[in-house]
């Protein structure tokens, strides 16, 4: 026996060194049209029983864990007694385990209570991963996200105030040329409004089987310049001003320009290489390594 997984596992670059359980098979909204990611799952939740055997054979096979991230899409959809019997094995079998992190959506934190919430992080889980994509409703219902900027809000201040960090995604040229201010305004006050602990920045790459990837080869959806995504990212920093300092990273394997900083106090000098890179397209990361 070994670690069991089902399809291609998906995590954040944050967690090269985790031990990856799957605890869901793909993801429970898996409609967003810029995603490739669980378009070929059909989601379900795992055997909780095969969950702590693939638990029982990590602790029997490696000696030291220290970081463990439960995937699939969004395992904190489960129910809370679920997540609390796997969370309470990881604590009573790898004491050494400093952080247990998963991907989620808004909409599974605010079905929970503040009070589950509370008791996610009292049995060890650290930090959620959300996807938000973008700061506005516009661009959330163009792409089929199924949730709206404030319950992205709502979401991170109550799993904030629980005590459960939160790492939040955007995607840089997801609303193409059309609607690039709007994003990156709409993204910048969201960032500066919701206080999460952790803000990332990716790049849009489209890959099949994304709906949105037909559109583009159609006509009906366009792609930014890497011009334009600078132009997008220094116009997003220009208010992303958050209360609570918070850790920016845009050095994604998509990113055409490496960044990382605190929020609001590096955004100018981040603001400054971005506009080098704009004058110099030799600073930018050429097209063949955005797929590595």
């Amino acid at each position: 026996m070994a670690m069991r997984y089902v399809g291609d596992i998906y995590r954040p670059p944050s967690e090269a060194y985790s031990l990856l359980v799957q605890v869901t098979i793909g993801c429970s909204h898996n409609k967003c049209t810029f995603c490739n990611m669980f378009k070929e799952k059909q989601f379900k939740v795992r055997r909780q029983e095969e969950v702590l055997e693939d638990l029982a054979w990590a602790r029997s096979h490696y000696s030291r864990v220290e970081r463990i991230f439960l995937c699939d899409g969004d395992a904190l959809c489960l129910a809370n007694h679920k997540l609390i019997t796997i969370l309470d094995y990881i604590r009573d079998n790898f004491p050494e385990c400093k952080r247990v992190t998963t991907y989620g959506r808004a909409t599974d934190a605010l079905r929970k209570s503040d009070e589950e919430l509370r008791e996610l992080r009292e049995h060890g889980l650290t930090m959620v991963y959300i996807g938000a994509e973008s700061g506005s409703d516009k661009v959330l219902a163009a792409v089929n996200k199924g949730e709206t900027r404030a319950q992205l809000i709502e979401a991170v201040h109550r799993m904030e105030a629980a005590g459960i960090q939160t790492s939040v995604t955007f995607i840089s040229g997801l609303a193409g040329p059309e609607m690039w201010e709007e994003h990156a305004v709409q993204t910048g006050t969201l960032i500066a409004e919701m206080n999460a602990s952790y803000v990332s920045l990716l790049t849009l790459m489209l890959q099949p089987p994304a709906p949105l990837l037909e559109d583009y080869r159609q006509g009906k959806f366009s792609l930014l310049s890497p011009e334009e995504v600078l132009a997008e990212t220094c116009l997003m920093l220009q208010y992303a001003k958050p209360e609570k300092s918070c850790v920016f990273r845009s050095n994604h394997a998509s990113n055409y320009v490496s960044l990382r900083g605190n929020l609001p106090e590096d955004n100018d000098r981040m603001i400054a290489s971005l506009k080098r890179c704009m004058e110099d397209r030799g600073l930018l990361k050429d097209e063949r390594f955005r797929m590595l």
